[in-house]
């Protein structure tokens, strides 16, 4: 940025770099405008000075306090009874709000039966993913039941025939040595 060319204010940017060089500090303002404010103490405290005040004072909410109460619940009447007048005074009103109370009953007993179907749905398939499950484990387990025993029926069939070819071979060595010896 060149120094000639004016700012928005139609100043230079010379004069603008004086101009703030003059101000003083804003330390040295705040003090200036602080030494012309008359420094006077408030009280913050919201108790009464004397003792009569503070009793008349609870007297007075004593007093005020239900009184208020009483209007504001008698505003609230007031305003409900003005608004439950002006919305049934008429026979079309009264249509009108039990119209608007059956759709508000149509859209509750909707959003619940969606509901009631979506976790009957849920259910439901949970129920078949279980059963599911447990068929597949039962199956499984029967497969690997009749593996075991077919291979324990073979190793029996093994043994019982290799027991009886050596049965037969002390039978038939036996007669030959009972052959041999009469």
């Amino acid at each position: 940025m060149s120094t000639s060319t004016p700012n928005s204010r139609g100043r230079t940017a010379t004069s603008r770099r004086t101009q703030t060089t003059r101000r003083k500090p804003a330390t040295a303002r705040k003090t200036r405008s602080a030494a012309r404010k008359p420094t006077t103490s408030y009280s913050t405290s919201t108790q009464p000075a004397t003792r009569a005040r503070q009793v008349q004072q609870l007297a007075e909410r004593v007093v005020l306090v239900p009184v208020g109460a009483s209007l504001i619940a008698r505003d609230d009447i007031v305003s409900t009874v003005r608004g439950l007048s002006t919305r049934y005074r008429t026979r079309a009103g009264v249509e009108r709000e039990l119209k608007r109370f059956e759709r508000r009953g149509t859209t509750a007993r909707n959003r619940f039966e969606r509901q009631v179907r979506r976790t009957r749905t849920r259910f439901e398939r949970e129920l078949r993913q279980r059963r599911t499950r447990v068929e597949r484990t039962v199956k499984q387990n029967r497969r690997r039941f009749e593996r075991e025993v077919r291979s324990v029926r073979r190793d029996l069939e093994k043994q019982s025939g290799t027991l009886g070819t050596r049965v037969e071979k002390l039978v038939s060595g036996a007669q030959g040595r009972l052959g041999a010896v009469s």
